[in-house]
């Protein structure tokens, strides 16, 4: 029976990173064993913080794992979800070896990672059906049975494309990848998608991996916490491969207030608030002159065509909204991306571009 860690880089299967001093499970009220000031600085507002912080903060981690219903020993709390991603291609890709999958156009930080590990980048494009993107699974199975691919990211609900992933069709992708490569899914915004995630397939395929953040639907972004959801022996592997003290602590805390009960509620009434803004501005932007194409979303956003990109984006920018140029992207070079703002934000956009 083959295991998730054979896919593990072969000098980093027995690798147990650096030990820090708060890896050391020692306890005592006078602490002298990491080099810290022993007096707070006077901006430190009750964190501690001259004191290094917790590698995973066992607080936020429960409730993070409570959050998205798994274990928690199937959490690592991360940077943001960007440090999941580097993380993941490092501790799979032997440089110039393991290739890594995308379905483009998608988030740039998957070929960046890919980049700076100097592992081959393997791209399957999306299809465009005219309203809608779709991921070509069976050309994804193709690419996965070559072998020549270690990690495959699918991002779902896709940024910038905004289409999601069915269980189905994940469960198609883990089974052609056992043994082969981990199938990681990126949920940043699953929390806006009528979707079911992928979470309830991790126990049923040890070599997938879920990405999640607080970034959107939690108003975090600022504090940079996000979290990679797989096997333990994964989990164990990226965090020998992770600094020592990457969570900050009054980020850590943070995110604690912010998964409140109270601030939960918050949370999921905002995104009703984002879904039902969403499907209406969806509507009117289709009848929009100028505006030749809007793609369905699960996100907090709208990827949209235009007859004059360059006219469109100028029209928003001197209205003062500001939105996000695709031209860049392959397949997209007549597209915007505008990310659902309030009520308010969503008429100052419309005003702007009937204007």
């Amino acid at each position: 029976m083959t295991s998730v860690l054979d896919l593990v880089r072969p000098d980093l299967r027995a690798f147990a990173g650096y030990a820090s001093a708060r890896r050391e499970k020692a306890t005592g009220h006078v602490w002298l064993n990491a080099n810290e000031s022993p007096w707070r600085s006077s901006a430190d507002a009750g964190l501690s913080l001259n004191r290094y912080p917790e590698p995973q903060p066992t607080a936020l981690r429960e409730r993070m794992a409570a959050l998205y219903g798994v274990a928690p020993e199937r959490l690592m709390v991360t940077r943001g979800s960007d440090e999941g991603i580097d993380l993941l291609v490092r501790s799979f890709c032997r440089a110039g070896i393991d290739g890594v999958l995308v379905a483009p156009p998608c988030f740039g930080m998957y070929a960046v990672s890919a980049r700076v590990q100097n592992a081959p980048l393997v791209e399957v494009p999306l299809e465009d059906r005219g309203r809608e993107f779709s991921l070509d699974v069976t050309a994804v199975e193709d690419v996965i049975a070559h072998g020549d691919v270690r990690i495959l990211f699918l991002c779902s609900p896709a940024n910038p494309t905004g289409q999601a992933l069915s269980i189905r069709q994940i469960r198609h992708i883990a089974k052609a990848a056992t043994g082969l490569a981990v199938v990681v899914v990126d949920e940043a915004y699953a929390e806006f998608s009528s979707v079911d995630s992928a979470v309830s397939l991790l126990d049923e395929f040890p070599h997938l991996v879920v990405l999640r953040t607080l970034s959107k639907a939690y108003a975090m972004a600022g504090a940079r916490i996000g979290a990679v959801l797989a096997d333990p022996d994964v989990i164990k592997v990226l965090r020998s491969v992770a600094a020592p003290y990457s969570v900050a602590a009054p980020s850590a805390s943070l995110a604690l207030d912010a998964l409140s009960e109270s601030a939960q509620a918050e949370a999921r009434a905002r995104i009703a608030t984002t879904i039902h803004e969403r499907e209406a501005l969806l509507k009117v932007l289709r009848g929009m002159k100028g505006v030749t194409s809007v793609y369905r979303s699960e996100g907090n956003f709208l990827l949209v065509r235009f007859a004059d990109a360059d006219l469109a984006l100028r029209r928003l920018l001197a209205a003062g909204v500001v939105v996000r140029d695709m031209r860049a992207m392959p397949q997209l070079g007549d597209a915007l991306r505008i990310s659902i703002g309030t009520p308010d934000e969503n008429a100052a956009l419309l005003e702007a571009l009937a204007r």
